[in-house]
């Protein structure tokens, strides 16, 4: 198992590199350089990232910007349209696309799991964790790691008596929108009490952090620690990772597999927006969400800008979507992509 402070250091290196940019590609001799800017979500900025290096490659004279500041404030800027382009783990509303005179369009980029990840010594990956335990963790009803409730779902583990440290997000983020939607969706105590959103109270003395990589670094410093975040994060720095009931009563971990079937069972809608927060399936992960690009529908004031964006968007759905799995997000589904691509036509310039 990797080491706590090395852990602590990977995952303090990846959230100070909050803005995603091409790794340096000179570009050609003689044309502009056309700069297409974006911001939100930290939940696909590997995945974004490796996209806008793989594109750069091809591409020098497009140089595309992405800052990882959260689902919420990248909504603010793409709402206030003062960037190109947002991204958000939560689709935008009906009220608040119409609110946008340019229009907006959604496009679906990618899928992942949400995690949830703990910090005990001697407790490997794959702590059972049922419905009600999980929930009732993040309710601060649980408190212990030796809970009667956890430890007869674990009983080949002996789980030591160590206060349970929840770390939750600060900052408004879609990876918190898709977890609590979840808790919500489980628990009737959850719905009536902190509720579903991108910031909530959350009950007891939960620890904050910004970011997903933030989360990661708060549970990994501190003994007892549980918090939720992106599942390819997770697994690239070695965090333990918990398996989930799910709703057909089976315990599972997150993966590309369990992800891929957990989609399969959660069509998307002609509007390419749709939520599972408890999908159907044996095999579903019960936790998990697409991110989404949020575009404007016209781009006639800056038709170049336009232009280089749906085509950055464009190879991200088709040559892109191979980058996806070794980075531990869900490749999208041939169809889903097909749809994606046929929004981006509807884009004017």
């Amino acid at each position: 198992m990797i080491g706590r402070h090395f852990i602590s250091f990977v995952v303090l290196a990846l959230f100070v590199v909050g803005c995603t940019q091409p790794q340096d590609v000179e570009p050609l001799p003689g044309k502009d350089v056309t700069v297409v800017r974006g911001a939100g979500a930290t939940f696909p900025n590997p995945l974004y990232g490796k996209w806008i290096d793989e594109y750069a490659v091809d591409h020098p004279n497009v140089r595309i910007e992405y800052e990882s500041i959260g689902s919420g404030e990248g909504t603010k800027l793409f709402l206030n349209q003062l960037v190109d382009f947002g991204a958000s783990d939560a689709a935008l509303t009906d009220e608040q696309m119409e609110g946008i005179d340019r229009g907006v369009q959604l496009v679906p980029a990618t899928a992942g799991c949400v995690t949830i990840v703990y910090n005990v010594d001697g407790v490997p990956s794959g702590l059972k964790l049922p419905r009600e335990v999980y929930t009732d963790i993040f309710l601060d009803k649980i408190r212990w790691w030796n809970d009667p409730k956890i430890q007869d779902a674990n009983p080949d583990l002996e789980l030591p008596r160590l206060p349970i440290a929840v770390v939750a997000r600060q900052d408004g983020s879609g990876t918190t929108f898709a977890f609590t939607k979840h808790l919500a969706t489980i628990s009737d105590e959850w719905a009536k009490g902190p509720g579903a959103g991108k910031e909530i109270d959350w009950p007891g003395g939960a620890m904050l952090a910004a970011g997903n990589a933030g989360v990661a670094t708060r549970v990994s410093r501190v003994p007892g620690g549980i918090g939720y975040v992106e599942f390819g994060l997770a697994d690239r720095i070695g965090l333990t990772i918990a398996s989930l009931e799910n709703k057909a009563g089976n315990f599972v971990t997150p993966s590309g597999a369990t992800g891929m079937e957990t989609l399969k069972n959660a069509p998307l809608p002609e509007n390419l927006r749709a939520f599972f927060p408890d999908p159907e399936g044996e095999t579903s992960y019960p936790i998990a969400t697409y991110t989404w690009l949020l575009l404007y529908k016209d781009y006639s004031e800056s038709p170049e800008v336009g232009k280089e964006l749906k085509a950055f968007v464009n190879w991200c759905l088709t040559d892109g979507q191979r980058f996806s799995e070794d980075l531990g997000y869900i490749r999208l589904a041939p169809e889903i992509a097909e749809k994606a691509v046929t929004a981006l036509e509807s884009i004017k310039l």
